[in-house]
């Protein structure tokens, strides 16, 4: 098949080489000009494992190309994914002002029959105005062709998007419209050999179905968090009663991991764009509130529990930080606890010394240069002569250590595990101070 995929940012990219992969021709379009001359070149703009021999591979078949022409990108194929972000407003809500403006394009340029395909998480009723948009754009142009509109969410996670994308448990495509569903199982028919992973639905309950999906690991996640923040009041290991509920098959053990909190383009926007949703139509979420405000909570937990190490005060403290990324395998810092950490240090009047394996690029660019930031080459550089170290991501880098040389090289011996990597026990025997999530710590200050 022949498919235009508007947008080269992580969904789009991520589903523009992976489906020419499989022997579709792609074309992928961005205004960005400076992207596109880049993408063409083999220059990835972000870091997604596998991805960049992916897109260069294919390129040099001749599967997937990139234009800024959207005339042409219009022309290229039946299929039109709408790939483009959807940060969240002031309010919360999802701004669709990219989505609608991709849909006024196609309607201004196409000439034949196109299905346009929202892939971007978007609000339930979007469909509807990506319909509406495109109508009034044909209409402006004295045309009435025929087009379809369906919704297929995606359910990437970032550090492992080519897997999920390969080899994810379902497809879903919100359609009632059977010519749709013909094309959509030809476009994803090399994932389905196996079995059928096909997913037809009502186009409100495939926008819908994407959000709920977020919200619900989003809540699991919260939940473990504030069972975490018990137990250390209780005096209780929370990796242990992780264990204990994790093997009901009910639950699982899938996104029960306690932690500092969810970070990066999906979760808080998503659940935040649900909660703006059910205002719309009268309806307090609740529980989704909650979510939310436990996780705001959670990201300044790292924080709280330097504080208590060093009896409120942080004055001239320089706080080694390992981790940047919201989560291993990505650059990306989007919403990520450590920029929570980061800029309450400074606040303190503390400085941070940082090391991340792929984040730097992007550290710099959110923050510049400044005084009280330096990142440094790798995690022992990040640890020399800082007064505390605080874990923020669970890169595997960071698994392992010798406990008796972090103590050697920490200025005074305070260890945050903000992602529960280590054995209190091991740690302290060591003769650190170690402060996890949930793992039954009482108050210890420096001296």
């Amino acid at each position: 098949m022949k498919i235009t995929i508007f947008g080269t940012g992580y969904v789009g990219l991520v589903t523009g080489a992976c489906l020419a992969d499989v022997g579709h021709d792609v074309m992928c379009m961005d205004v960005d000009d400076d992207k596109i001359a880049r993408l063409r070149e083999g220059v990835i703009p972000i870091y997604e494992p596998g991805l960049e021999a992916l897109v260069k591979n294919n390129v040099e078949a001749a599967r997937l190309r990139f234009t800024t022409d959207p005339v042409e990108a219009v022309a290229f194929g039946t299929l039109q994914f709408i790939a483009v972000g959807t940060p969240p407003d002031a309010d919360g809500s999802a701004d669709l002002q990219y989505v609608l403006t991709v849909a006024e394009t196609i309607g201004r340029h196409m000439l034949d029959y196109k299905v346009i395909v929202d892939k971007s998480t978007v609000p339930v009723g979007t469909a509807d105005r990506v319909c509406g948009a495109v109508a009034e754009t044909l209409k402006a142009r004295g045309e009435a062709l025929d087009f379809d509109v369906c919704s297929n969410p995606e359910f990437l996670k970032e550090g492992a998007a080519i897997e999920d994308f390969t080899y994810g448990a379902r497809i879903v495509v919100g359609t009632d419209s059977e010519r749709v569903k013909e094309l959509m199982r030809e476009c994803y028919a090399p994932y389905s050999r196996l079995h059928d992973k096909m997913m037809f639905m009502d186009v409100r309950a495939a926008e819908l179905t994407k959000y709920a999906a977020n919200a619900m690991l989003a809540t699991k996640i919260s939940f473990m968090n504030e069972i975490a923040n018990l137990a250390e009041r209780l005096g209780a290991d929370v990796e242990q009663v992780r264990h204990g509920i994790g093997s009901d098959p009910r639950i699982g053990y899938q996104f029960i991991y306690p932690g500092c909190g969810y970070g990066g383009s999906c979760f808080p926007k998503d659940v935040q764009a649900l909660v703006r949703s059910a205002a719309e139509v009268d309806y307090q979420a609740e529980l989704l509130n909650a979510v939310e405000a436990v996780n705001r909570r959670q990201k300044q937990n790292l924080f709280t529990k330097l504080a208590q190490a060093f009896d409120g005060d942080l004055a001239g403290k320089t706080i080694a930080l390992w981790g940047l990324s919201f989560k291993p395998n990505t650059d990306d810092m989007r919403d990520a606890p450590s920029r929570t950490l980061m800029e309450a240090v400074w606040d303190a009047g503390g400085r941070v010394q940082a090391f991340d394996p792929e984040a730097m690029s992007e550290c710099r660019r959110l923050y510049g240069e400044r005084g009280d930031l330096t990142l440094v080459a790798d995690r022992i550089q990040a640890v020399k002569g800082a007064d505390a170290l605080v874990i923020c991501t669970e890169w595997k880098e960071f698994r392992s250590v010798d406990f008796a040389w972090l103590k050697a090289n920490l200025t005074t011996p305070v260890v945050v595990d903000g992602r529960n990597l280590y054995d209190p026990q091991i740690v302290k025997r060591a003769g650190l101070l170690y402060f996890g999530v949930g793992r039954g710590d009482s108050l210890q200050m420096v001296g």
